[in-house]
């Protein structure tokens, strides 16, 4: 054979599937953490003013929302990931709850099949919220986490009740989320 000592130039058919799948994998995670804005952006202390009245209230924090909620949700985990610092049993199942979300909720591009049926996105985030809350709940570390899930519930409509939002750009979709009708300028 004249092929004798050659490297091939393919992988492995199941390499090469792995190899896909976490490439799919890690450009899924980069598009999900595109929707989150810079955290010099969301800390910034010059947009920080005490609203005037319940009603302006009330739009920033639907707006702030719209805007920040990527944001706010890595906020909201890393609370709650801090609080079951003291919890190792539930800070176990917690990373793995969260490679399950990954996986199966967040990171598939085709629908999950279960015995040759397909299964409804719907469905598939109704069983691992189910999954999730008994799975932590059985951890003995209830109180932590309903604690911690408080303080960051606060800790975002706090950020979102005195985060101005006159410097803030949104897009249609953001606008659509937020419930306003109007755009917003940027610096």
């Amino acid at each position: 054979m004249t092929n004798y000592g050659t490297i091939p130039t393919s992988s492995s058919p199941a390499g090469g599937q792995n190899l896909e799948y976490i490439s799919r994998a890690k450009q899924r995670i980069k598009e999900g953490l595109d929707d989150r804005r810079p955290w010099k952006e969301f800390f910034d202390y010059h947009s920080i003013r005490i609203p005037s009245n319940v009603n302006d209230a009330i739009g920033r924090i639907k707006t702030n929302i719209a805007y920040f909620r990527m944001n706010y949700a890595i906020t909201v985990l890393v609370i709650l990931f801090l609080s079951l610092l003291w919890h190792p049993i539930s800070l176990i199942v917690f990373t793995v709850l969260m490679a399950v979300w990954m996986f199966l909720y967040f990171l598939r591009d085709e629908p999950l099949a279960l015995f040759n049926r397909t299964i409804d996105d719907w469905w598939v985030l109704v069983a691992l919220s189910i999954v999730t809350i008994v799975l932590l709940l059985l951890t003995n570390a209830t109180s932590n986490i309903l604690i911690s899930l408080a303080i960051g519930f606060v800790v975002v409509v706090v950020h979102a009740v005195v985060r101005n939002t006159e410097n803030l750009f949104l897009d249609d979709d953001d606008e659509q989320g937020a419930g306003t009708a109007h755009f917003l300028t940027r610096k």
